[in-house]
């Protein structure tokens, strides 16, 4: 009987650390889409698609290809840079040990 509260304990901790990192995955993935449709609303040349995970150097690249004459607005370059921030931390959260084990079993996968 003293070893219930401590299993109910530990079950307890390893639920909360799942949905704890469960929700933060979700919620990078959910700003990359966000950012991404800002810039597609705003821009509607570069081809991105309303809900859709977008590439930042692929954005980048088209920016060049598009308007090859003109200098990219400093709003237009923030949001990449946010972009390319988030991906980098995403997949470099998903790299890391227990965390990974998470997203494996939520299926998340790096962007």
């Amino acid at each position: 009987m003293g070893f219930i509260p401590i299993f109910l304990t530990l079950g307890g901790a390893c639920l909360l650390f799942f949905l704890t990192v469960r929700t933060t995955l979700q919620r990078k993935l959910n700003l990359q889409r966000e950012i991404s449709s800002k810039l597609g609303i705003n821009h509607p040349e570069l081809d991105i698609f309303l809900g859709e995970i977008a590439d930042p150097e692929l954005i980048y690249k088209k920016w060049r290809e598009v308007h090859a004459d003109k200098k990219i607005p400093k709003n237009t370059l923030e949001q990449i840079k946010a972009l390319k921030v988030n991906k980098l931390q995403y997949n470099q959260l998903i790299k890391k040990a227990p965390y990974n084990w998470v997203a494996k079993i939520s299926g998340y996968s790096t962007i």
